[in-house]
């Protein structure tokens, strides 16, 4: 059992308070009048309701630190040397939309440019996957590893599909050609549509490996720490690690890392 610091307390505290609304709200998609708007509108709330609730609890036990929030920006207290969080309340709009579920809720720590702690939440399965610097990862208080898989052919990989800029058919070829290499390479690719929890199931083992391009630094911060103190690597498509500030991730377990950035990396590309 893990003994839960004040921060990761605080963390999911905030996490666990935003999902009883939005599960609420979740069991409403099914029964909207599809339209252009209406579901959206819904879902755009649910959304600015999960900020108020994580945004609230969070000013109460630090009511000095700041806030980066996904749609929002940068708030309360821009001071560099006093931590923020950083917030994506709903990972997952799509599938919540859809009333697919498979969404998460992220919350991060940032101090001095590092992420110290981390927490995602997926409020379906009620499985909190948190991580404090030097502490190790857990999945409800128990003890997470990565996998111990180390060929390409037996593994499973997630994605997640990216944004594509003004539609750019070579956007979308370029994305095509990694996935189709990846999947001929590999026992599978699966593509659920939060990057957030894709994060947390390879920290857990139940994906060797994940990869993204263009994602925002509130969605990734977390799962890049609890990768990482469950013993995983995290780098961007250079093996460099800027992954959180250039949005391009590649994450893995140790032997399957290298192996899986050289498919990722091909010069036909």
């Amino acid at each position: 059992m893990a003994t839960r610091s004040a921060i990761s307390n605080i963390m999911h505290k905030a996490a666990a308070h935003a999902s009883r609304g939005m599960l609420r709200d979740f069991g409403e998609v099914e029964n909207l009048q599809v339209s252009r708007k209406g579901p959206a509108d819904f879902v755009s709330r649910v959304n600015q309701n999960a900020i108020k609730v994580i945004k609230t609890d969070l000013l109460k036990a630090r009511p000095e630190w700041g806030f980066k929030i996904n749609g929002v920006g940068v708030s309360h207290n821009q001071d560099p040397t006093v931590p923020f969080w950083l917030i994506e309340p709903l990972n997952g709009v799509l599938n919540f939309l859809h009333g697919i579920p498979i969404f998460s809720i992220s919350i991060a720590v940032q101090d001095q440019k590092k992420v110290t702690a981390g927490l995602i939440f997926d409020p379906v399965r009620h499985e909190y996957f948190f991580a404090e610097s030097g502490s190790g990862a857990f999945l409800n208080d128990r003890r997470i590893r990565v996998s111990g898989r180390r060929n390409m052919t037996d593994a499973i990989f997630s994605t997640c599909t990216p944004d594509f800029v003004d539609n750019k058919t070579s956007d979308r070829e370029y994305f095509s050609k990694k996935l189709e290499n990846i999947m001929l390479a590999s026992a599978g690719v699966r593509v659920f549509g939060s990057a957030s929890l894709d994060l947390a199931y390879v920290a857990a083992g139940r994906y060797d490996g994940f990869w993204g391009q263009g994602l925002n630094d509130n969605a990734i911060a977390a799962g890049i720490l609890i990768i990482r103190e469950a013993g995983g690597f995290v780098s961007d498509f250079t093996s460099r690690d800027l992954a959180l500030r250039s949005g391009n991730i590649v994450a893995a377990n140790p032997a399957i890392h290298a192996k899986l950035l050289k498919r990722l990396s091909k010069k036909e590309y």
